[in-house]
């Protein structure tokens, strides 16, 4: 979240952001309940240090002066109790619209409604041109006996899917490919809890904007992660580090879960929008310095770049437009992978970085070394790789005339040797 007085200094700005943003925010109703509660706390303070002064004065006085203090005193306490509910609901208010505050674009975030209006930056590799009619990916899972929708669908409804044989092995081999590409880099790997509190939800932004894409265990008040961002990213909660421990570089693997809502018909073929998935999420925690996030964010970008051109997919980086931003973010790449069974690039990786407003809603700072000045640290986080969504460009790219898929050869150690899946 923004430093509430930041908000109060730069209402235009902070407007400005949610208009950017195509978010419905209402700043000055903001400020009129923060006008409110700040009057409500002075009110509230004045009469408790009233109270205080009364309560030592009484012992020193004798007769009807001491009786009247004591009536005082009570007078004062009644009417310090009846602000309490008003405080409460001014306070409740306050926190409601605190967290709809979005943070602020950089300057080079472009206008737009929609991911329509990303800005392509750059391609790499070349997109195949088939001498035959190549199939998509549901075809050529099914031709395999690698991928199974219609058994996920009797048992779990719309937007899953079975892997098996070659298919669970590819997985697992991009993934883990994928995990050891970062821990040589030297990222700590981490395998993260999948169901957390709602404090980690909230801190990391996706709620209350979020909360109806979230899986949420009502009776145990938990929530199925929608990526390990989540609970890496909470991982320091209420820890003050050491500026000489900065930057972190961690990397989570977990499933995750979505629910998709708002997206009816949309994406419905295959494995591209699903409710489950398995990912390698990348989180960088650095110093407050907006250069360091800068040079941070091209280091994640570069990180899922590598992965990509080593498994030899082709691709295209986008700088997201206003309209596609979260709240959260200051400015995020997406890199979109080209499939053949769509006939475009489709998204697998969003690259994001943040400044404090994760850290401050954690509460995660560290200890300047030089003056010992306490400050917020900054997060980013990009994806390493997302399966299955990665298996449609592997399967659809790779194919060949006979419906057999060529294995990458970086994942080929990671599948016993297995150069090929062939039609069974």
């Amino acid at each position: 979240m923004l430093d509430v007085r930041f908000i109060r200094e730069h209402p235009e700005m902070v407007q400005d952001a949610a208009r950017k943003k195509r978010m419905d925010v209402d700043v000055q109703q903001f400020l009129d309940i923060d006008v409110k509660r700040r009057e409500l706390l002075s009110k509230i303070e004045n009469l408790k240090a009233l109270r205080n002064k009364t309560s030592k004065d009484i012992p020193t006085l004798q007769g009807d002066e001491k009786q009247e203090a004591i009536a005082r005193m009570k007078e004062v306490a009644a009417e310090s109790k009846e602000l309490e509910g008003p405080l409460r609901e001014v306070e409740a208010a306050f926190e409601a619209l605190m967290l709809q505050m979005p943070n602020i674009p950089s300057d080079d975030v472009p206008e737009g409604e929609s991911d329509a209006d990303n800005i392509e930056l750059r391609t790499w590799g070349d997109i195949p041109e088939f001498d035959f009619e190549p199939r998509d990916h549901v075809e050529l899972g099914e031709l395999l006996d690698i991928i199974d929708i219609p058994r996920a669908s009797k048992l779990a409804g719309a937007r899953t899917y079975f892997l098996k044989n070659a298919g669970v092995l590819l997985e697992q081999a991009v993934l883990q490919f994928a995990l050891y590409h970062m821990v040589n880099k030297g990222f700590t790997p981490f395998v993260v809890p999948h169901l957390v509190r709602d404090q980690a939800m909230t801190g990391t932004a996706y709620f209350p904007a979020g909360r109806e894409q979230a899986y949420r265990m009502s009776e145990d008040e938990l929530n199925l992660i929608g990526t390990s961002e989540v609970p890496v990213t909470s991982y320091h909660t209420d820890e003050t580090l050491r500026e000489d421990e900065l930057p972190k570089y961690y990397a989570g693997l977990s499933s995750c879960y979505r629910r998709e809502a708002g997206t009816y018909g949309k994406d419905t073929r295959g494995l591209y929008r699903v409710h489950q998935f398995q990912k390698v999420e990348q989180v960088i925690i650095c110093r407050n310095d907006p250069e360091v996030s800068t040079r941070e964010h091209d280091h994640i970008l570069n990180n899922a770049e590598e992965i990509l051109q080593a498994l030899g997919l082709p691709y295209r980086v986008v700088l997201v437009c206003g309209g596609d931003l979260g709240g959260p973010q200051i400015k995020k790449y997406d890199i979109e992978t080209w499939m053949p069974g769509r006939g475009a690039y489709g998204e697998t990786h969003s690259a994001s970085k943040f400044h404090d407003f994760q850290a401050r809603r954690l509460n995660i700072r560290y200890r300047e070394k030089e003056g010992g000045t306490l400050k917020f640290v900054h997060t980013l986080n990009n994806t390493v790789i997302a399966s299955p969504r990665v298996l449609i460009p592997l399967l659809e790219l790779r194919q060949r005339r006979d419906g057999s898929v060529a294995i990458p050869e970086v994942l080929q150690p990671f599948m016993g040797g297995m150069q090929e899946i062939a039609p069974r």
